[in-house]
C-alpha cells in the first residue's frame, strides 16, 4: 500500500516549465501510489526548458477546458520563467488553482510557480516562499516571505528551487497525506487581476 493510494493529483503547465520540478515531484507522487494528471491549456504535449535551453516533451493527461478542479485531491504547480509567466494571465489556470485555496486542498508551488497564485488574491498573510527574485512580488502580493527551503502554511507548500525538491517532495506527500485543511478565508476577489486568454 502506497502512502497516496486513491489520491488523485493534478500538475497544471504550460510550455516552458522548468523540467525537473515537474518530473521529480510527479515520480515522487507516482512512487507514493498516487494518480497523477498532467493538465494544459495545451493539447498533446508540453514543453520542458532545462537551464538555458528547450527539453523533452511531457503529454498532456486533460487539457484544461476539460479539467475540473473537483475531481483532483491536490495541485502541484512547477516553475521556470516561462511557465507560469503565461499561466497567470490565463483565466482558466487561475480559477483552477483558486478551487484548491478555497476549500483547503493541499497545493504544492515551487520556484517561479507561486506567481501563479498571486492573481488568485488569495495569499494574502500567508507564509510561503519562492524563487528569491520573486520575493518583492509575493510581498507586494501580501505574503509573509521566508527564505527556507520548504514552507508550509496550511497545506500550502512553496519551496524556492530545483536544489529544494527533496523537501519540496517530502512536504508535499505529508500534506496531501493529511488531505483537506482550512480553507482560506483572507481574500477578497477584486485582488485578482484576471486576464481572459
Amino acid at each position: 500500500m502506497g502512502l497516496l493510494d486513491n489520491k488523485k493529483i493534478a500538475i497544471i503547465t504550460e510550455n516552458g516549465f522548468e523540467e525537473v520540478e515537474l518530473t521529480s515531484p510527479k515520480e515522487a507522487l507516482e512512487a507514493a501510489g498516487a494518480t497523477v494528471h498532467v493538465i494544459s491549456p495545451n493539447k498533446g504535449s508540453v514543453k520542458a526548458w532545462d537551464h538555458d535551453h528547450w527539453s523533452i516533451e511531457v503529454p498532456v493527461d486533460v487539457v484544461l477546458e476539460d479539467a475540473r478542479p473537483e475531481d483532483y485531491d491536490a495541485l502541484v504547480i512547477p516553475g521556470g520563467v516561462i511557465n507560469p509567466d503565461k499561466m497567470r494571465i490565463n483565466r482558466q489556470c487561475v480559477e483552477f488553482a483558486q478551487h484548491f485555496l478555497e476549500t483547503g486542498k493541499p497545493l504544492a508551488a515551487i520556484c517561479h510557480g507561486p506567481q501563479l497564485l498571486i492573481e488568485t488574491g488569495m495569499i494574502t498573510g500567508r507564509n510561503m516562499t519562492s524563487y528569491p527574485s520573486l520575493k518583492t512580488d509575493m510581498v507586494n502580493a501580501g505574503v509573509i516571505w521566508e527564505d527556507r527551503e520548504v514552507v508550509t502554511d496550511n497545506g500550502l507548500v512553496t519551496s524556492r528551487s530545483p536544489k529544494d525538491l527533496p523537501a519540496f517532495n517530502e512536504k508535499m506527500i505529508e500534506e496531501i497525506r493529511e488531505g483537506v485543511h482550512e480553507p482560506t478565508s483572507s481574500f477578497t476577489q477584486t485582488q485578482s487581476h484576471f486576464v481572459a486568454n
